[in-house]
């Protein structure tokens, strides 16, 4: 939905802050972005190019992208420079922002709750990145906001390439305790009860390791805002997973109820959607062997564009040293009959895997 935006402020010259401003200026939107870290303000600028992200005038619409429990505190501040000031919040909970925002006695109407579910371990502007959104879903919460303000934000929403999802502000809240909140738990405990490991054991340490305690790099200081903030809806979750866990520990000399264990979150894992936030798509996986020298990925794309075939997800597996390696890629079920037999007839190792 394409409006008149033609200025952005930015508050807030973080991972998200940052990618928001790359995506915004690719488009062609003038933005200002500023930051209380004067040095991330300063490199988050220099990544923008040589308009710096700092325009004379009124912006139209206000990012605040800062930890949920300073918005109130941003918004007052804001509002002795622009006394007409629209916001869209990018914040990871939203009722707690949006009680804050309330008792300020900001009108509710100017205030866009939203958060574009996309993110890295890493954090800062050095990790920013322009298409960080590219078809990732973008929650709006805008029950009661000025339809103007619902316009841009829809507008910012299709500029960063993100997939716009409509939720009430309960239904977000409940959401990411699941699907993000009880992960970074999880991932944070887990990776907590290595400290007391020994180094001859944590040098055993392999991909399964690291693909689980992933996001246990994340910010201390913000996510203890974030899950502060959101523990009416998390605390349930964790007490059922402690259940879970009591019930694994007593039953762990069975068979059969470990068994269950790993089934139900075969069971689980599977429900996690496809693209786009949309229904979980049923993929069909070719492994393809190649061999170790350059250019063996582009050829295969290639061939896949020339059976014009669609490549839904791929990974590669080599070993430093191997002559071989072994490319997986995913298609529609249709698709993957097509292309097999394309590959096969262009002399590639083609194998159906899973």
């Amino acid at each position: 939905m394409a409006t008149s935006l033609t200025h952005v402020r930015i508050v807030g010259a973080g991972l998200i802050g940052t990618s928001i401003a790359l995506a915004l200026r690719t488009s062609g939107v003038k933005v200002t972005l500023c930051d209380s870290d004067i040095r991330a303000q300063s490199l988050a600028r220099d990544l923008m190019g040589e308009e710096n992200g700092d325009w004379a005038g009124i912006e139209d619409l206000c990012i605040i992208a800062t930890p949920p429990d300073v918005i109130g505190k941003v918004i007052r501040e804001e509002l002795i420079r622009n006394s007409q000031l629209r916001v869209m919040d990018i914040s990871s909970i939203k009722t707690k922002p949006l009680q804050d925002v309330s008792r300020i006695g900001f009108d509710l109407a100017l205030f866009a709750p939203t958060h574009p579910m996309a993110g890295r371990e890493v954090t800062g502007p050095q990790s920013a990145r322009g298409d960080l959104f590219q078809g990732r879903p973008w929650i709006l919460c805008l029950e009661g906001v000025d339809s103007k303000l619902s316009q841009m934000v829809r507008d910012i929403v299709s500029r960063c390439g993100a997939i716009a999802l409509d939720r009430t502000v309960g239904e977000h809240d409940q959401a990411v305790a699941l699907v993000s909140h009880l992960p970074q738990m999880v991932a944070s405990l887990l990776a907590s009860q290595l400290v007391a490991g020994q180094g001859s054991e944590l040098e055993l340490s392999g991909a399964g390791l690291r693909d689980t305690t992933r996001i246990a790099d994340s910010d201390p200081a913000l996510w203890a805002q974030i899950l502060a903030g959101n523990s009416a809806a998390l605390r349930p979750l964790l007490i059922s997973l402690q259940n879970d866990l009591s019930h694994a520990i007593e039953n762990l000399d069975d068979p059969a109820a470990m068994a269950q264990l790993i089934s139900n979150g075969h069971k689980g894992r599977a429900m996690i959607p496809g693209k786009h936030g949309g229904q979980a798509r049923n993929y069909t996986y070719l492994d393809i062997v190649i061999d170790d020298k350059p250019g063996q990925l582009a050829a295969i794309i290639e061939a896949c564009a020339a059976a014009k075939v669609n490549i839904e997800d791929l990974a590669i597996e080599h070993t430093p040293g191997q002559q071989t390696g072994l490319i997986t890629l995913a298609f529609s079920p249709e698709d993957s009959a097509i292309v097999a037999a394309h590959l096969e007839k262009e002399g590639w190792k083609v194998h159906p895997s899973r």
